[in-house]
């Protein structure tokens, strides 16, 4: 039995949609487009959204909304993938780690609260694995540190204190307490990639909280104008009869979505209250099953919170990165693929490059030395999952 490690849930309601994009003569950003940015922001309890080609580029335009860049600092994770720091990187600011806390996956808040300075512009948290981050320990956090901000442009000033631009990129449909992941922190982006829960094959989406004073139709514009060369018109806008003329406000970027990548959105939409009802199946599955094992797993689901179920990652006690290594080359045998989230950042080459030392950072290597995320997805059947946690039982021992 070969089980796959995150395969993309597509249906004929997907390949319906992809197909009538495709006979409508507009393939590229134009009207599905915009009905998936409505639908995202009606999901997210928002009042929009503006959909890009990655959630790479979400955060990014959203760090540049805020006019940050060169001189400017911003915290993130020391355990998360590269985009979480890469964006940071891409505007030119300068880039702070912080270690996670002890025995878990996000930030040290102590820590975070240390790192603010009064060129700190923004905090990047992680809701890793789809489990929303304690925004309210953020939010006081920078409360008490308001005395430092220094504000460079209208949003950061209407903001008054350190923004907080959520990395939600495995959170889209996550809760905590009773606000869905997007209402919750200033600016979210998602990411629709292949392996994602939703997907548009690549593709993201950015959504804000309403901002007292700032315009959102205003703010909506400038994302397009980011996302498309910085042009006054869109391609859809030029076709309308002698409206070909158009203006470059500044040289800004190429990072819009497709209509065809939004069709694949727009139906995955439709399907997602039964996706993510069908990864909490398969989760407790898992939890029930490894319950008593020398297993340590994320909690997905609580009173106050209840997790999107993206990753199902387990830490596996008393075992070191090479054990780790070993037992995911004996599931690989037995045709199972796993994985693991994630290296931390001071780990990989371009952030040694930028003086990062993951001695620094003992938490967040801790974590990773022990860690391997099992196959959770919706193409995964019951029979697929009882062997899936079979040959992990025997692989751990």
């Amino acid at each position: 039995m070969d089980v796959l490690f995150s395969p993309p849930d597509i249906t004929e309601r997907e390949i319906a949609e992809v197909v009538d994009t495709l006979r409508s003569g507009w393939i590229t950003t134009g009207p599905k487009t915009k009905l998936f940015e409505k639908n995202i922001a009606e999901f997210c309890h928002t009042s929009k959204a503006v959909c890009l080609n990655s959630a790479t580029a979400c955060s990014e335009m959203a760090l540049r909304a805020l006019g940050i860049g060169p001189g400017d600092e911003v915290i993130t994770s020391a355990y998360t993938y590269t985009a979480s720091a890469s964006v940071v990187c891409h505007v030119g600011a300068k880039l702070v780690l912080v270690d996670t806390a002890e025995n878990s996956h996000e930030m040290d808040y102590e820590k975070l609260e240390a790192a603010i300075t009064e060129k700190t512009k923004a905090v990047i948290p992680v809701d890793l694995a789809g489990i929303v981050c304690d925004y309210n320990r953020i939010f006081e956090i920078l409360e008490r540190k308001k005395n430092l901000f220094r504000p460079t442009n209208k949003i950061q000033r209407k903001i008054g204190r350190v923004a907080v631009v959520a990395d939600g990129a495995h959170a889209f449909g996550a809760v905590r307490e009773g606000k869905k992941c997007g209402e919750i922190a200033d600016f979210t982006s998602f990411s629709f990639h292949a392996v994602k829960n939703l997907t548009t094959a690549e593709g993201g989406a950015v959504v804000w909280k309403d901002i007292e004073g700032i315009d959102n139709e205003e703010l909506y514009k400038q994302f397009m104008l980011f996302s498309l060369h910085g042009q006054s018109k869109d391609a859809l806008a030029k076709t309308q009869l002698g409206a070909w003329e158009y203006d470059i406000i500044a040289p800004y970027y190429k990072c819009n979505m497709t209509d065809i990548m939004a069709s694949i959105g727009l139906a995955q939409l439709e399907r997602y209250p039964a996706i993510l009802e069908r990864r909490k199946e398969l989760i407790k599955i898992y939890d029930e099953a490894l319950e008593g094992e020398n297993i340590q797993h994320l909690h997905h689901y609580g009173d106050d919170f209840s997790s999107s179920g993206h990753l199902y990652i387990t830490h596996v006690l008393g075992k070191n990165r090479e054990e780790c290594n070993e037992i995911i080359r004996k599931m690989a045998e037995k045709g199972i693929a796993t994985n693991v989230h994630y290296k931390p950042l001071p780990m990989l080459t371009a952030y040694k490059k930028l003086g990062f030392d993951i001695q620094d950072y003992p938490n967040a290597y801790r974590m990773f030395s022990n860690e391997i995320t099992l196959p959770l997805h919706t193409k995964l059947t019951n029979e697929e999952v009882e062997y899936v946690i079979k040959s992990f039982k025997e692989c751990i021992r």
